[in-house]
């Protein structure tokens, strides 16, 4: 990839971090935070939505996009779902843990909260909610974090209800599923400071780990997602849904730069071919007899082609502005979003069953020259019609640069278009909702992780690794009440660090594991009920049988606190089997038969008993 001074290119930068809230309950309803499969789906129902007036009477340019795609929203409902995430039902007012917790990432992040919140709806016409908006409100402003390159402003803090989970593409649009919709959201807006693709990725670390410090955050794959704008001197801001990895902000931030770069040549390079685009055209007959897969399809199905001339763009539209990714893929993006599959275009034809005497004819009948390009659309008439003109319009943006746009973010870190940027006739006040006034003054500041891992350190004599791994991990929350219950460190430590990572190896299925179950069997440990060799054990057999109790998963496994004669009798039957090792070797035995007393105890017994008593029997016939 090639390296830019983005101090030259003007980069600036900025991010948007959305992280769902641990929180007991769903932001306007008291329905659980917890995700359901499909499956498990009581009932569904389908919608149709349409975008709405502002309260200036303007409809936003994202919002009327959208609606041109004609789709069938269908949504799971489940029996941990009510009427509100239906929008059947007005929104209940907002939920205070979920507040609270926002007020703590507020303190962290040295924010100001507004004195009175209020929520607002967001216009979101794209099904994942079912009112065709989204509720937020603006909780805290002006604060800031700090870099290696700087400090990072931070904007605005705000609390919204998380979007419907998208489960499927169906015959006549989306699935949705309810689970999701309405778990507590924090969105935190950075400024505009970000001068680089390190400086990027620094700055969501540090927000990430910000946020893992209330320990009320939900952890694991789409709890977190990052938003990036970027933009160059001569470039246009440009907004990067959906960033599922943290390590992907560098790459994503460097292939937009490089793709803006490209963008800016093209614009140039086209200004002296002095290119324009042409009006588009129906060229079926060309493709009447043709055996190209693609086209034939749409044909035989009552469809057309359509094309629309590129004055001036021969070798551009088949030009790489991103790895794997050419201005003609930015132009079939477009097409796509229509509801075509895609275009042709004469810089990749002949090819895909087009011959070069098709491509002739597409070139005679549009009127081009050596110097030209054609774009195709084979598909339904009014799906050719409409993707034809989005194609035609996105070449003409080329012709002046950088279009501002929304883009998606793709696994191999680059992006794809997916629709206008949102202007202010999104937001309009929610009335179903009363405003509130946050107190940060009952919010007592969380310890930041940095922290937390000095103070595991020197408080339960953790070592360093140990204690960075409790601290960051998922369960720290667990690992602070059970220690201030009084249960040992070490043994929590390890136990969900270590013991847990050993047995998902093995493929004991750990995800069953509640909190509950790993604090029942760290007491039990605690208070002598079981060995701390029987944790592992027990912890399998609550894997495999998640619906019993800790003590009863323990009765029936065998596991507990075997008295000291039974362990010696174990110990005594594992030497008299290994009479001849022992009489030879004498002491250099233990290791070997300790491990077999263990395995034959198989955790009923702590260690350090069989230890003593194991030295104890050799010590008698060596």
């Amino acid at each position: 990839m090639t390296e830019y001074d983005y101090e030259a290119l003007g980069l600036v930068a900025g991010l948007e971090i959305h992280q769902q809230l641990d929180t007991a309950t769903k932001l306007f309803c008291q329905c659980p935070t917890e995700l359901r499969e499909p499956e498990a789906s009581t009932r569904r129902f389908t919608r149709y939505l349409h975008p709405t007036r502002s309260e200036l009477g303007e409809i936003d340019d994202a919002a009327l996009e959208e609606s041109k795609v004609d789709r069938e929203f269908e949504y799971l409902a489940y029996d941990s779902t009510c009427l509100v995430e239906e929008d059947d039902e007005p929104p209940h007012e907002l939920d205070e843990e979920a507040l609270e917790t926002t007020l703590e990432i507020a303190q962290l992040m040295e924010m100001n909260p507004v004195d009175r919140a209020h929520v607002m709806r967001k216009l979101v016409v794209d099904g994942s909610n079912t009112s065709g908006f989204q509720r937020s409100t603006l909780i805290a402003t002006g604060g800031e974090i700090e870099t290696s390159d700087g400090p990072v402003g931070i904007e605005d803090l705000l609390l919204e209800e998380e979007s419907a989970q998208r489960v499927a593409e169906t015959e006549d649009g989306v699935r949705y599923s309810l689970d999701r919709l309405g778990i507590p959201l924090v969105e935190i807006g950075t400024s505009p400071d970000i001068s680089s693709p390190e400086q990027a990725l620094e700055a969501a670390e540090r927000i990430g780990m910000l946020l893992r410090s209330t320990g009320k955050v939900k952890r694991g794959l789409g709890t977190i997602r990052q938003d990036v704008n970027v933009s160059i001197a001569e470039g246009a801001r440009v907004e990067i849904k959906g960033v599922q990895s943290l390590d992907d902000i560098d790459d994503i931030v460097r292939n937009e730069v490089a793709r803006q770069v490209e963008l800016v040549e093209i614009r140039d390079e086209l200004a002296e071919r002095e290119a324009a685009v042409g009006e588009s055209q129906n060229v079926t007959e060309i493709f009447e007899d043709t055996d190209s897969g693609v086209i034939g399809g749409a044909l035989s199905s009552g469809g057309s082609v359509m094309a629309v001339p590129l004055y001036g763009f021969d070798g551009v539209v088949g030009r790489e502005i991103a790895p794997d990714r050419r201005l003609g893929t930015e132009l079939s993006d477009h097409a796509k979003r229509h509801g075509a599959g895609g275009i042709f275009h004469t810089d990749e034809l002949p090819a895909y069953g087009v011959t070069e005497a098709e491509v002739e004819e597409l070139r005679v009948a549009a009127e081009v020259g050596p110097e030209d390009a054609v774009a195709i659309v084979a598909d339904s008439d009014d799906v050719a019609t409409s993707a034809i003109e989005a194609v035609a319009e996105r070449a003409r943006t080329a012709l002046e640069g950088v279009p501002e746009e929304t883009r998606g973010a793709n696994d191999d870190g680059t992006t794809r278009y997916l629709r206008p940027l949102p202007g202010a006739a999104r937001m309009y006040p929610e009335t179903d909702v009363p405003p509130v006034e946050p107190d940060p003054s009952e919010v007592p500041e969380p310890e930041l992780l940095t922290e937390k891992v000095e103070r595991y350190q020197a408080e339960f004599d953790l070592g360093e690794g140990l204690a960075e791994q409790v601290a960051y991990g998922r369960r720290m929350p667990l690992f602070e009440a059970v220690t201030s219950a009084g249960v040992d460190p070490t043994l929590t430590a390890t136990t969900l660090e270590s013991t847990l990572t050993e047995l998902r190896r093995d493929g004991v299925p750990v995800e069953n594991l509640t909190d509950d179950h790993l604090e029942a069997v760290l007491e039990m440990a605690d208070d002598g009920d079981l060995p701390n060799e029987g944790v592992p054990d027990l912890l399998e057999a609550l894997a495999k049988d998640p619906d019993r109790s800790a003590e009863e998963a323990a009765e029936a496994a065998g596991l507990g606190g075997a008295d000291e004669g039974e362990v010696r009798e174990a110990v005594v039957e594992v030497v008299e089997r290994n009479e001849t090792q022992v009489e030879e070797e004498g002491m250099q035995a233990f290791s070997g038969l300790m491990g077999e007393c263990m395995g034959a105890l198989r955790g009923k017994a702590d260690g350090d008993l069989v230890s003593r008593l194991l030295r104890e029997e050799i010590q008698k016939r060596a």
